[in-house]
């Protein structure tokens, strides 16, 4: 018996990436055949699978979420930099965020079979990074653009995943771009790594929190001042949502909106 609590997680995890795999391939060509549609329209279609993601994560394996401080996003441009712990904020934020998001990702992605082809049709903002001082010029002109036409931008700070209860180096490319566009930012703290580990099979259930940090201003400020703000309230925050993994933290929140 002591053994049936592991087998049964890796089963439905085992179903849960079975769902994933059956999905992606035929929401990818249903892509392809709606690209001459406006691009608002693929967005809300493309969305589609994510939420199923989301949906199954949630029927599946057991994991659940509530959303803390949405009452903090502007109604203008924005840019979201978040912690970045699992696949499962990536597909999340589309789902949920009032405006269409650009992620800033690698051209390289672009090239993957199926994920590739429907991320290639939402025109984000991809990055040729052999250019290198040059790619943050291709982010700039690229955000300003997409910040005027009423879209957000997404960044995760530490470039990558880091695993639950760690912090990586917060990288200043999304405090520049707020400085150059003079967008506001909104920095947002997530423990999805508790529960969708990267690198992982096996998924646990639990509830994720997303929590919402008040925009801060980007006007009459440095790159860095503005950066280490963001990583103050974030990696604070942090300390609440997973106070078991921090030595440093205080008592863990107690207000409960799960979805």
């Amino acid at each position: 018996m002591r053994g049936s609590a592991p087998a049964s997680m890796a089963l439905r995890s085992a179903l849960f990436l079975l769902f994933q795999v059956v999905t992606v391939v035929p929401y990818a060509l249903a892509c392809l055949l709606w690209w001459p549609l406006p691009r608002p329209v693929r967005y809300r279609l493309t969305v589609g699978w994510p939420r199923m993601v989301i949906w199954a994560a949630r029927r599946i394996v057991g994991i659940r979420h509530r959303v803390i401080g949405a009452e903090h996003l502007p109604d203008g441009p924005a840019i979201l930099l978040s912690k970045h712990q699992s696949t499962w904020e990536t597909l999340f934020y589309p789902t949920f965020m009032p405006r269409e998001l650009c992620y800033v990702f690698k051209r390289e992605l672009l090239y993957l079979p199926f994920f590739g082809w429907g991320i290639g049709l939402l025109d984000m903002i991809h990055i040729d990074r052999s250019r290198g001082n040059d790619a943050f010029e291709q982010v700039a002109e690229q955000g300003g653009r997409k910040l005027a036409e009423g879209r957000w931008i997404i960044i995760f700070p530490e470039g990558t995943r880091t695993p639950a209860g760690s912090q990586g180096k917060y990288k200043s490319g999304g405090a520049r771009l707020a400085v150059r566009t003079g967008a506001p930012v909104v920095p947002i703290a997530v423990n999805s790594g508790e529960y969708w580990p990267r690198r992982k099979f096996l998924t646990q259930p639990g509830l994720i929190t997303v929590s919402i940090g008040p925009s801060i201003a980007s006007a009459g400020r440095s790159a860095d001042e503005l950066n280490i703000e963001v990583e103050a309230w974030i990696e604070s925050e942090m300390r609440r949502l997973s106070p078991h993994l921090y030595r440093d933290a205080p008592a863990r929140i107690t207000k409960d909106s799960a979805a």
